[in-house]
């Protein structure tokens, strides 16, 4: 189990590398992560959903994602609190001092996946989260040391050198850990190192040496691990490059789903700018895309508060071209209606941004499926998946759907001059085939980009780096205890 002294340490991407490592030595390699907190989440070839790192853990190790992998899935939400998911599916919502209380029953279901997966695996690569010195939630706790602990897991200790204090984050864990806690600590890794690696010598032995745990590693900083498809906000914020066209998207507090833009930021010619509450949409975007959300109707009440829905209306005016992918596309239509309260009140309903003649009513169902189809307008294939709750209905997508799906059924909509449109389809631009049709649609040059290629290069050329600077044969070893 990859535990870490804070939150974004590297634990995912550290998993995500040594199940590629492992894999490529011929084990059977399953990830699993007891408990998760991301709005960024992918659906399972078991018909339900996960972290989204996970999902990129499990295509490292050469495998479908399935629900087992990642059990407890948490979906912040709001003032409500968190949408709670256990094994892919919705059990509820809960506060924090609320889902305390649900812990005991949560750990059950833990149990169950993680031993189904270890069942068929040969090595089950664990990621904890947040950090393992969180000792004021260690009583009830699944996501750390109290899985550890109940499944006999040993555990590898991470620090970011990156952001300063590691010796201390290192030494100081041990210091905090309840002694039968810090026992099952089989070694340390100091993660993100930028310089000459041997000027880190005196720490490595520092740490050991004050920890009692030995050194596994010091993995020097790998810039393009965060071109990997990301679960955490800071993934959100990484370096804009400059483009000819630009893609403008608003930022908005319940933002989910965003590794969807990930495909558009490989592009030479495109510049995605990210615009952040009080600032105006840019005049000069070609297109203007608004992501998913996992509270719509709240992004929707933000997005009026920060005057963006009066920036989106005249960029239409302008000819500027609108996406609104599953969330964004709800906003899009004349009204969103919540009668059953499944984002708050009951019986609460919104005026939209009225830029397609649609409407949607939220429904407890929940659709959790990979989709394959065609754009009608020019019978573009694509694929992605589908995660939504609620029905989008109305003349614009009845008569001017944007695709047909490969069971049969209408998805989104267009609006009469073509310059908007709505889908439920994520991972839309993952699909070279879209990317390249939307790219000509803003006159921008295509590229040769495969996008999905270039993932599976960035996790080879990683695992590459882990086994150089890891000891990865001693991991081996410390999982067979």
């Amino acid at each position: 189990m990859v535990q870490g002294t804070g939150s974004n340490v590297g634990k995912s991407l550290l998993v995500a590398g040594l199940c590629r490592v492992f894999a490529r030595r011929g084990l059977r390699v399953r990830p699993f992560k007891p408990q998760n907190m991301s709005n960024n989440a992918a659906v399972t070839a078991d018909g339900g959903e996960i972290g989204r790192a996970q999902a990129l853990q499990a295509r490292a190790a050469g495998v479908q994602p399935t629900v087992h992998m990642n059990p407890v899935l948490l979906k912040p939400q709001s003032e409500i609190g968190s949408q709670v998911v256990v094994q892919g599916r919705v059990v509820g919502t809960a506060k924090a001092r609320e889902y305390q209380t649900w812990k005991p029953r949560l750990m059950e279901a833990v149990l169950d996946s993680f031993g189904r997966l270890s069942e068929e695996a040969d090595l089950v690569l664990v990621e904890g989260a947040g950090s393992a010195s969180e000792v004021n939630l260690r009583a009830g706790d699944i996501a750390n040391m109290g899985f550890a602990r109940a499944a006999n897991v040993p555990v590898v200790l991470v620090g970011d050198i990156d952001r300063g204090g590691v010796i201390a984050s290192l030494v100081g864990t041990k210091a905090v850990l309840d002694e039968a806690d810090a026992a099952i600590v089989r070694g340390f890794i100091v993660n993100r190192f930028r310089g000459d690696p041997a000027l880190f010598d005196s720490g490595m032995r520092f740490v050991a040496e004050r920890t009692g745990w030995p050194a596994l590693g010091l993995v020097p900083h790998f810039a393009d691990a965060a071109r990997l498809p990301a679960e955490d906000g800071l993934g959100l914020r990484r370096e804009a490059r400059k483009g000819s066209v630009v893609i403008a998207v608003p930022v908005t507090p319940w933002i989910s789903n965003f590794d969807d833009l990930d495909p558009l930021r490989e592009e030479p010619g495109v510049e995605v700018v990210l615009v952040e509450p009080g600032q105006p949409l840019p005049a000069e975007a070609a297109l203007v895309l608004l992501p998913g959300s996992k509270t719509t109707i709240d992004d929707l009440l933000f997005i009026r508060r920060q005057g963006w829905d009066i920036d989106l209306k005249a960029h239409v005016r302008r000819g500027g071209r609108l996406l609104g992918l599953c969330g964004g596309y709800q906003m899009l239509g004349r009204r969103i209606d919540d009668p059953f309260g499944i984002e708050g009140e009951a019986g609460r309903s919104i005026e939209g941004l009225g830029l397609l003649d649609v409407a949607t009513t939220l429904t407890a169902k929940k659709r959790l499926e990979a989709v394959t189809g065609t754009t009608l307008a020019d019978d573009t294939p694509l694929s992605g998946y589908e995660m939504h709750i609620g029905e989008t209905s109305g003349p614009d997508a009845s008569s001017r759907a944007f695709a047909r799906l490969a069971n049969g059924q209408l998805d989104g909509a267009v609006s009469a001059d073509g310059r908007v449109t709505g889908t439920y389809v994520h991972g839309l631009f993952a699909d070279d085939r879209q990317r390249a049709r939307w790219l000509t649609l803003l006159g921008a040059q295509t590229s040769d980009l495969a996008y999905e290629a270039l993932v599976d290069d960035i996790l080879d050329r990683f695992a590459d780096h882990l086994e150089a600077h890891l000891d990865c044969d001693r991991l081996l070893v410390i999982s067979a205890r």
